[in-house]
């Protein structure tokens, strides 16, 4: 009796488990400021911006931008190289909402299978962008490894060759473009060694409060009182959905929204809520 008594225990509690969650230093990354015209596009590599999750594989883990230690199944890292690689986790044009949900679970599960590291770049490399990109494509090419590949880099001319590049690129569902500086070193912080270009202006800010609604939205949130990272605090309320307003994106949350131009304050114009950017794990 007593031993059928504690296996019913133990099978409860493994019904209510949760698996530890595995934080680590937030790694050092290069982040992008936004394009502006007065560059000479020829001296920049130019790629598809992935609307994926970014990661660092560190050697041994995947890791997102806030240290937390992604639970990604034996398999898909197994053919990984040991050099440190930035890249994004991807499963397609508008699939973010889907590769977020795959890799925030806590523990390992096969909706890994659809994702790939897309791999942008050599964080301990220490050559100039093009030789990064040639040792990115001899890492990965000698891994032959499906849940590993390199994102397609070229070259244009102009601002002219550029923007019909966006526009192909908008016109097929994706997100923007990114730009590589040839030759510049890895380097932490934003600089014009890279750049992103979109057909809107997008950032993330944090949500740190709400304004009640009024009118049709009385009872529910009527925007989110958010403060991006250069300080500024603001409102955004379109682009919120009926479900989001009645349960809002928590204090402390991060997310990304749309904006055209700013103020004479600093404040982004026409801001446009477009989607929680979560790392926190699901259970």
């Amino acid at each position: 009796m007593e031993a059928r008594r504690l296996l019913a225990l133990l099978s409860v509690a493994a019904l209510f488990y949760i698996p530890d969650v595995v934080f680590g230093e937030k790694p050092a990354l290069m982040l992008a400021t936004r394009y502006h015209q007065d560059i000479d596009v020829g001296d920049y590599w130019v790629s598809e911006k992935l609307d994926g999750v970014r990661a660092r594989w560190d050697g041994s883990h995947l890791v997102s931008r806030g240290g937390y230690h992604f639970a990604a199944p034996s398999w898909f890292t197994e053919e990984f190289p040991t050099e440190p690689l930035d890249g994004e986790l991807w499963i397609g044009r508008g699939q973010y909402e889907k590769v977020s949900a795959v890799v925030r679970k806590m523990t390992p599960h096969d909706g890994w299978k659809q994702v790939r590291l897309m791999v942008f770049d050599l964080p301990q490399h220490k050559g100039r962008f093009t030789r990064r990109l040639e040792s990115m494509r001899q890492l990965v090419e000698q891994a032959g490894f499906p849940y590993l590949a390199v994102i397609r880099q070229y070259r244009v001319a102009d601002n002219g060759g550029l923007m019909q590049r966006l526009q192909s690129v908008i016109d097929g569902g994706g997100e923007g473009l990114m730009l590589h500086r040839a030759t510049a070193l890895y380097r932490h912080g934003r600089s014009d060694d890279l750049l992103k270009l979109k057909q809107f202006s997008d950032a993330e800010a944090t949500v740190i409060g709400y304004r009640p609604g009024k009118g049709m939205f009385s009872g529910v949130t009527g925007s989110l009182k958010v403060q991006n990272d250069d300080g500024i605090v603001f409102y955004v309320g379109s682009g919120l959905s009926l479900d989001q307003r009645a349960d809002p994106p928590p204090i402390s949350s991060r997310i990304t929204y749309r904006y055209q131009g700013f103020t004479k304050n600093g404040v982004p114009r026409f801001a446009v809520f477009l989607r929680v950017r979560n790392e926190t794990p699901l259970q």
